[in-house]
């Protein structure tokens, strides 16, 4: 789990390349040719769908839940619960059968379901209160197409049930609105304020692409290269295990590259890595853009709901400080830049002429105009 999240956050960096006119900023790693007036497609209100709206909401919606821990009966049907497990057969530990903090609805199906002969995994905490240790036995499907090796095997979990909890969602509404909006007072109003941030963010990943373009590499630090291959080959080596197969199988059967096209590519992706952390370093203390230890921390929890959890303490253990705090301090650094770019009206003929605006959309029915 650990790496797949790792492997989603650096994925969002690896999604990177600049275009426009401003001074140099340079280091012993990097150059940045330019950093304002980049020029991005243009992203209008419109873009935004009501699905995109309404899945922002929901996620602020949860990052404000309220949690009451349950002490006084047994875990049951729809509790939230928090264990550490381990899995063995025949007496050993296998691979993927371990955790701790592990957070999960009893009752939402995630985990090992019931079998003619046993109990499902869920099933066997309900009744347990939080502080108690205790085995289970489960049985993996007879189809189980994760890992087909484990399909029908038999296996114990030694459980313990650190917390067992409820949450709560507050409900969007314009009292909500109020407490936690500076600039919107209604639900109504409230939905304009989130497209504009969903046209923001997207403006944000356009502005990843057009920024690597204009980051040189003089030289990578020593050894950061070598750690994201290191890191994006265990996770593809992980995702090659869970389909029961070995890494060059799974690169050359399931991905339709060969071996040394791989490691191509993971080099140049890694590489990428590195050189957008400097350059993003670089731009953030020249222009005084890192983040206050307020702004990291609630950064974080959005990520942590992202994934699908409130525990950050958690989260941050089983991602990384320190990888965390690169892509927030990269998604602020973005900001800055798309704060500062140019966006290029995309045409509906290519015979007609770009119109450009600076920090906004080009006037419709103007003369097409160039921001210096």
């Amino acid at each position: 789990m650990k790496k797949k999240i790792a492997a989603v956050l650096i994925a969002g960096a690896m999604a990177a390349s600049l275009a426009g006119c401003s001074g140099e900023l340079s280091n012993d790693y990097v150059t940045v040719k330019q950093y304002k007036d980049i020029e991005v497609a243009q992203v209008l209100p419109e873009d935004v769908t009501d699905d995109e709206i309404e899945s922002e909401i929901q996620l602020r919606l949860y990052m404000g839940e309220e949690r009451e821990d349950i002490t006084d009966r047994p875990a049951q049907e729809g509790d939230m619960v928090n264990i550490d497990f381990t899995g063995t057969i025949d007496g050993e530990e296998f691979s993927g059968g371990s955790a701790e903090g592990y957070a999960m609805q009893l009752g939402s199906g995630a985990m090992i379901g019931a079998t003619e002969d046993y109990k499902g995994f869920e099933e066997q905490i309900e009744g347990h209160s939080a502080g108690e240790e205790f085995d289970i036995t489960v049985q993996f499907p007879e189809e189980y197409s994760l890992n087909p090796e484990m399909s029908g095997v038999v296996a114990k979990f030694h459980i313990v049930l650190n917390e067992v909890y409820t949450t709560q969602i507050p409900e969007l509404t314009d009292e909500w609105v109020k407490e936690n909006s500076e600039d919107s007072e209604t639900v109504d109003e409230y939905r304009e304020e989130i497209r504009k941030f969903c046209v923001e963010q997207k403006l944000a990943t356009e502005m990843q692409d057009a920024f690597m373009e204009q980051i040189e590499a003089e030289k990578y630090p020593e050894g950061e290269v070598e750690e994201q291959i290191s890191e994006g080959e265990a996770y593809y080596q992980q995702y090659a295990v869970s389909m029961g197969a070995d890494l060059e199988t799974f690169i050359e059967s399931y991905m339709g590259m060969s071996m040394e096209d791989f490691d191509a590519q993971m080099k140049e992706s890694a590489q990428n890595v590195v050189k957008m952390k400097e350059a993003v370093k670089l731009l953030a203390d020249k222009k005084d853009l890192e983040p206050t230890e307020e702004e990291y921390q609630e950064a974080m929890l959005r990520y942590a709901v992202m994934a699908g959890t409130t525990d950050v303490e958690l989260y941050t253990e089983s991602v990384g400080e320190e990888l965390l705090k690169d892509v927030i301090r990269q998604d602020v650094v973005m900001s800055y830049l798309v704060d500062n770019c140019i966006q290029v009206e995309q045409t509906q003929s290519s015979s007609d002429e770009e119109s450009v605006s600076d920090n906004g959309s080009a006037d419709s029915g103007s003369e097409d105009t160039q921001a210096e």
